[in-house]
């Protein structure tokens, strides 16, 4: 069934014609589920405080065609001690390689804070984990084409209870190692993000060196990729470079006492991984700095993506 043609209403649509709809397995039992409870169709609108150990966010009208020029924000909250883990389950929104027009930002906090990621088109990254109980979702849609919108769900989790899945963190010290999840011993899973945040003191800088790499191939790291900021935050001004691919990539040097690593895995090809190692430097060290762009692997056909 084409997106255009998928109902509405969510609820009332046939068991028939929900197995070959293009939501999946995983959209079409939580949405059994969801409907079941409630027993009627879930309404999702534009933006919402939203609290409770789990729940669902969808984009208002979902499954519909999401509205143009529009501006929606939630606000997540789960209880003191615990973090938001939060799922796309769904995702057509306006392609663009730098999702410049339709998209939807992830926030740590309410306070729009570190942000944790910006998609569009309908890529499906891993599963978000905030740094505290909060975490904020916007998204954007202009004047132009539109898609069927997002669904997600979150839920409430203890810090680092997710085991292999999880990654990342806060690193201070003067040196130290960085590593995908099952390093050496397997490939990284799919549908990961983990995000090193390395900070120095403030007359230093930072110097990044990989020592194995092995991340999903494509041209334009479209999929599986790392991408390293200045600062504390995702902003593509601040983009040092974005990398995938089976070559480790240049030594890279931050401007300023902070840089921002982000690794993400979609939910197909997985690959080795990598490690990475990090140390402090004196600010009067010259620097030569990879310059912001993607690597440029050749290109491989990647097989269908299920």
């Amino acid at each position: 069934m084409p997106r255009g043609e998928i109902r509405r209403n969510a609820c009332s649509v046939s068991p028939a014609v929900w197995r070959t709809c293009i939501f999946g397995a995983w959209t079409l039992l939580f949405l059994t589920e969801v409907c079941a409870q409630s027993q009627q169709r879930p309404i999702f609108i534009c933006g919402g405080n939203i609290t409770g150990e789990s729940g669902v966010i969808g984009s208002q009208g979902y499954p519909g065609v999401y509205p143009p020029n529009t501006k929606c924000v939630w606000r997540i909250t789960v209880p003191e001690g615990k973090v938001v883990v939060l799922s796309f389950r769904f995702i057509d929104l306006e392609s663009d390689n730098l999702c410049r027009y339709d998209y939807v930002d992830v926030h740590s906090g309410h306070a729009k804070g570190q942000r944790l990621g910006r998609f569009c088109g309908t890529f499906m990254p891993g599963a978000l984990v905030s740094t505290d109980n909060k975490m904020l979702l916007q998204m954007v849609s202009d004047a132009n084409t539109a898609g069927s919108g997002f669904l997600a769900v979150f839920s409430a989790a203890h810090p680092h209870e997710r085991g292999e899945q999880y990654c990342g963190g806060r690193l201070d010290k003067p040196s130290g190692t960085f590593k995908t999840p099952n390093w050496p011993e397997k490939d990284y899973p799919a549908g990961v993000t983990c995000f090193w945040h390395i900070v120095a003191p403030k007359n230093q800088i930072i110097e990044v060196k990989f020592e194995k790499f092995d991340v999903e191939r494509d041209n334009y790291c479209r999929y599986d990729h790392v991408s390293i900021f200045n600062g504390a935050e995702i902003n593509d001004a601040k983009r040092i470079g974005k990398y995938c691919g089976d070559s480790p990539p240049a030594p890279v040097f931050s401007e300023g006492n902070q840089l921002l690593i982000q690794f993400l895995s979609d939910l197909s090809l997985t690959a080795d991984g990598f490690i990475g190692h990090y140390k402090f430097r004196p600010k009067t060290l010259p620097i030569t700095t990879t310059p912001p762009t993607t690597s440029t692997q050749p290109v491989t056909t990647r097989p269908i993506r299920t």
